[in-house]
């Protein structure tokens, strides 16, 4: 699914994109322009990926954000960097209290397949490749897993949470490039990082020009 078919403009009001509870979303955006992820059942793990838009091997490095950062989770007032060390989004707002994961890996079939789900299940590497089609390799990269709570305890250890329940929530950042936003409402319901019910829920993204 792309959500790109409003026109953009400068002046008038923000754009919305409705993503749908288990679906992926492309969604373009200019450079200054302002991204609030919204929450809206303050219950659903969002997988964001960015890519440049003239080139979508250029991407938002996880790795990389972790290296210049020098820590595993972003704070109000970051600059996140892309795999080629540029200045990509800066992080403006966060209403959630979440330490939002950057370790996990996207899932895919294979994921629900090991735990005994039909390996038709959807994920969220199938949701980028559906939005991204003329990303050149199988596996996606890393995402940014927004809403999702994996601790690191002090032996190493990763202990998964559920997100707090905080309807509305947001998280808002600036682009600092034209790019194209992929985004996934995960799938997830094995894992106990989604919702009350393990369910996937609609979010939205909110565009401003």
């Amino acid at each position: 699914m792309r959500a790109d078919d409003a026109p953009e403009n400068e002046t008038g009001p923000a754009r919305r994109v409705v993503v749908p509870a288990g679906r992926g979303a492309a969604v373009e955006i200019r450079c200054g322009q302002t991204i609030r992820v919204v929450n809206t059942s303050g219950t659903q793990v969002v997988d964001l990926w960015a890519h440049a838009r003239d080139d979508p091997r250029e991407y938002l490095g996880l790795s990389q954000c972790r290296e210049v950062l020098q820590r595993i989770h972003f704070r109000k007032g970051d600059v996140l960097s892309t795999n080629r060390y540029r200045a990509c989004l800066t992080v403006l707002d966060d209403t959630s209290g979440i330490d939002h994961d950057t370790l996990i890996a996207p899932c895919r079939a294979e994921t629900y397949l090991n735990v005994g789900l039909p390996v038709t299940h959807r994920s969220c590497t199938a949701n980028h490749a559906q939005a991204l089609p003329r990303w050149p390799a199988a596996d996606p990269p890393q995402p940014w897993n927004l809403f999702m709570t994996a601790e690191v305890g002090p032996g190493g250890e990763i202990v998964y949470k559920r997100p707090p329940f905080l309807p509305a929530m947001y998280v808002e950042l600036r682009a600092e490039m034209d790019l194209t936003l992929v985004v996934s409402s995960c799938p997830d319901d094995h894992y106990p990082t989604n919702g009350g019910d393990g369910s996937p829920q609609d979010f939205e993204i909110l565009v401003a020009p």
